[in-house]
């Protein structure tokens, strides 16, 4: 029997961006403040939901406190808003540092673990703090970054979960599997290219793409689960640059007819993939949000029914076209306008307004991800720069990191080894996980990039590759065919599993399901470039 999650020993609240008030216990799981209620009950999973009401100046944040005393020398772990940027890590104690969505607390490197987390789609932001006494779970149930005004309506806000285990990854992959109890994933293993690594977004048509796809399933080599070919960035006017919409029509002169690409790529034995930025539009529509400017497009307002209509109806299309991938990206940003490296305390800046103030950020979000799902009906749907603890559920695949790069390996370094080591038991549990593409580029070291691939396809997670034709060798292809055919079965029994996590931000040291121990050098000459990238 899972063991219960305990009350809180108190609960403090906020109404607007002031100090926290501490509310007054009325009776046993419910606390009082103003016109402010919180109640805490137990589920039969052992869960503890936490809901509340507001009075007529709404509510900005509840803060649950419990006290508990670290052992001496203990790390802690979080997650990030959204994807990770090369900053997820094991910390000594931070009593400021804020922790999405789970804090994970080692009494020892190596030792016994305990996790806290929330549910999968919640109804607030969640993240946590840990100090010397105690650990805080801070639910920013804001709408934007206003106070939410629900009126009489109870916020569902969070349900809380724990897990306890003898070693850190053990607790780590138990306390996924307790938040997320209905993970939507692929039927198969997620294999596919991704021309984004070498041509960002400019100077290819629908040849590339066919030459993509043709290359990728000779590497299958009749496999009998296809790979996709995914058409990213560029495919529309102002390509390149992430631009919005409308997306009802190709980039003329190049891909006039998509459902045609979407056959021919079909025709090479690959299942066609299709980016878009489903809350941008290049013009301003009765969706947009008035006065508001990203990347010189008109960032759409997720809490207006025309909205979700809208990306209702762009998926819609893209089915009818024939894409059998949809991968949608930038949402998070087009919502709060900040990509949230190094997890900020909050991700929408005090006064950012949404439509809709009945309802929180969270919720918006999750009726986001809702919608394009049930939109894609057995598309597949991978998220990028999406909140993949409110859409898992609702999303088969989640980009766990921000992007690897066909330019510059210590880009890959710090985004991709450092996402899938820290966000691997994400995988199977909350959705697949995407570490990014593995690039095979004249501009990068093959070296590096084939150890990245071999862990990858090892892992099971999903392989993508951006293969540009200037590179290939027979050694290369080689590589590559490799890893794509363990990839496409599956990766190696039983996965891989990071052992040096908690000394480091980049992993060197594996082990896999089957026992089988992995070193992998990822520094260059100079070792690992402490300059922007």
């Amino acid at each position: 029997m899972t063991a219960q999650v305990p009350l809180p020993d108190s609960v403090h609240v906020m109404t607007h961006d002031t100090a926290p008030r501490t509310a007054r216990a009325a009776a046993a799981g419910e606390w009082h403040t103003g016109q402010v209620r919180v109640r805490a009950s137990h589920d039969t999973d052992g869960g503890l939901a936490v809901t509340a009401t507001a009075g007529p100046d709404g509510l900005s944040h509840i803060a649950l406190r419990w006290r508990l005393t670290p052992a001496p020398g203990a790390l802690v772990l979080g997650d990030a808003w959204e994807r990770g940027y090369g900053d997820l890590q094991w910390r000594t104690l931070q009593p400021e540092r804020a922790l999405p969505w789970y804090a994970l607390v080692s009494d020892a490197p190596g030792g016994s673990t305990t996790g806290w987390g929330v549910r999968t789609r919640a109804g607030a932001l969640c993240s946590w703090t840990v100090d010397e006494s105690g650990i805080t779970l801070w639910l920013d149930v804001r709408s934007g970054g206003l106070p939410v005004l629900p009126g009489e309506r109870e916020l569902r806000a969070a349900t809380v979960v724990t897990a306890r285990a003898a070693t850190p990854y053990a607790a780590h992959a138990a306390l996924c599997a307790r938040m997320s109890p209905d993970p939507l994933l692929p039927a198969t293993p997620v294999v596919g290219s991704n021309n984004w690594y070498y041509a960002y977004g400019r100077d290819f048509g629908p040849d590339a793409v066919l030459r993509d796809a043709r290359t990728l399933v000779a590497y299958a080599d009749g496999h009998p689960v296809q790979p996709y070919c995914v058409i990213d960035d560029g495919w529309t006017e102002g390509g390149g640059s992430a631009p919005g919409g409308p997306w009802d029509v190709g980039l003329p002169g190049l891909f006039d007819d998509m459902a045609g690409m979407a056959a021919s790529i079909k025709a090479t034995g690959a299942r066609p993939g299709l980016w878009f930025r489903p809350l941008l539009s290049r013009t301003p529509t009765r969706a947009t949000r008035p006065g508001v400017m990203r990347d010189g497009g008109h960032p759409l307002d997720p809490s207006l029914p025309a909205a979700l209509e809208t990306v209702a109806e762009d998926i819609t299309r893209f089915r009818g076209w024939g894409y059998e991938l949809i991968k949608h990206d930038f949402s998070t940003y087009d919502v709060f306008g900040r990509f949230a490296g190094d997890a900020p305390a909050v991700l929408a800046e005090p006064g950012l307004a949404l439509a809709d103030r009945g309802r929180t950020s969270a919720e918006i979000l999750v009726d986001l991800y809702r919608t394009v799902a049930e939109a894609a009906g057995d598309t597949l749907i991978i998220g990028c720069n999406t909140i993949g603890h409110l859409s898992a559920g609702l999303v088969q695949v989640q980009r766990a990191g921000d992007d690897t790069s066909g330019k510059d390996w210590e880009r890959t370094r710090r985004m991709g080894v450092n996402t899938l080591a820290f966000r691997l038991a994400h995988h199977g549990n909350l959705y697949a996980v995407d570490a990014d593409c593995v690039p095979c580029t004249p501009a990068t070291d093959w070296e590096l990039n084939r150890q990245f691939l071999d862990l990858v396809a090892r892992s099971g997670t999903a392989l993508f590759v951006s293969v540009d034709p200037a590179a290939r060798t027979d050694r290369t292809d080689a590589d590559l065919a490799a890893a794509v055919r363990l990839a496409l079965d599956g990766g190696t029994p039983g996965g891989v599993e990071p052992l040096d996590w908690q000394s480091t931000t980049a992993p060197r040291h594996w082990r896999t399901g089957e026992g089988e121990e992995l070193a992998y050098d990822w520094s260059q000459r100079w070792g690992a470039t402490p300059l922007p990238v």
